[in-house]
């Protein structure tokens, strides 16, 4: 038709009329022209596939690279190194994972070890051995001064008022024999402020017996002083010092806080007034936060008491009871039996 067209103009360019062809000659062409276009369509077809696929191509590779937040990969990777760039990236991720785990395992366990000394706050354990309170750690100069009553009673009265001179609080440990014998005296040193520690019923060696006699012999005494004073004893010598891990135990288990001392006056061997002074206030325990042993009923203790106390008082020591001494709580002891602040 575009020739037919163009002879046409040249016929009228020419000054002639212009003579259509014959209609076979317009089919054929026709025919030619729609050939023609098909083929132009088909063509045009097949190149916007090629580009769609191509595009195809691009976005498959592009998904197939994000991992986690990660760059795209490049154009052209082939599956194997996007496989293996995953599987590299999945590694990291979870030792990621693994890290952050234990670093909060990490925090847990401090934290927890923040918190376990404040709720296990009392221990008597060093290496395994239970043991009794020997001593205190103090900065203050502070000792604490104590008697023990097994037996006799003729010196107490001047005792009770050689401390009351001073103004000096102390501790008896009482047993329940001397309980019984003298209750108007355990009145009285509890009304002029002292403390009542618990000696046991029948002064026996506690490490020998049953842990059900060892029981016995503190909470029969216990009660004897709660029932005649009203006072709720809680602090507990055991006779002559003999204790093993049972009789600790057992003297915590009643509510008692087992004490020693770390300074002994040897009162009762009858060395005379100077020998109980001088070993006293020259011992080489002697310091901060200690525990003196004196007895009642000793021949010459309360004799030296009055220089023993001026003596103490002029090395600038202030004399308290053991309830005043010791730790309540948030306590530990070392190898030598020495109560710590925790």
């Amino acid at each position: 038709m575009r020739e037919l067209e163009k002879k046409m103009q040249r016929d009228e360019n020419s000054g002639r009329d212009g003579v259509w062809p014959a209609p076979e000659e317009v089919e054929a062409w026709t025919a030619q022209r729609r050939a023609e276009s098909k083929e132009n369509n088909r063509r045009r077809d097949a190149r916007r596939g090629e580009e769609k696929s191509a595009a195809e191509r691009r976005r498959e590779t592009v998904n197939s690279g994000l991992y986690c937040g990660n760059s795209v990969y490049e154009e052209g990777q082939t599956k194997e190194n996007i496989r293996r760039k995953g599987f590299v990236q999945t590694i990291m991720l979870q030792a990621a994972k693994s890290a952050a785990f234990a670093l909060a395992t990490i925090a847990l366990l401090q934290g927890i070890g923040r918190v376990l000394p404040d709720s296990v706050t009392v221990s008597n354990t060093v290496n395994g051995r239970e043991l009794p309170i020997y001593c205190v750690q103090t900065d203050e100069k502070k000792v604490a001064l104590s008697f023990d009553a097994a037996w006799g009673n003729d010196d107490t009265q001047k005792i009770l008022d050689i401390l009351k001179k001073h103004n000096v609080k102390v501790t008896f440990f009482m047993t329940g024999g001397w309980v019984e014998s003298y209750p108007d005296d355990v009145k009285r040193i509890l009304a002029d402020g002292h403390d009542l520690g618990n000696h046991s019923e029948n002064h026996k060696n506690m490490s020998q017996i049953s842990d059900e006699e060892k029981e016995e012999e503190i909470m029969d005494v216990h009660t004897r002083v709660q029932e005649l004073t009203g006072y709720e004893m809680f602090l507990f010598r055991p006779p002559y010092g003999d204790y093993d891990n049972s009789v600790i135990k057992t003297a915590k288990a009643c509510g008692y806080y087992p004490i020693q001392w770390d300074v002994d006056s040897l009162d009762w061997k009858d060395y005379g007034v100077d020998s109980i002074i001088k070993t006293v206030t020259e011992h080489k325990h002697l310091g901060n936060g200690s525990i003196i042993l004196c007895h009642n009923g000793a021949k010459y203790t309360a004799d030296a008491l009055d220089t023993l106390i001026t003596t103490l008082e002029e090395k600038g020591y202030q004399i308290v009871p053991i309830s005043e001494l010791i730790y309540r709580d948030n306590y530990h002891l070392d190898h030598e039996g020495r109560q710590i602040g925790n």
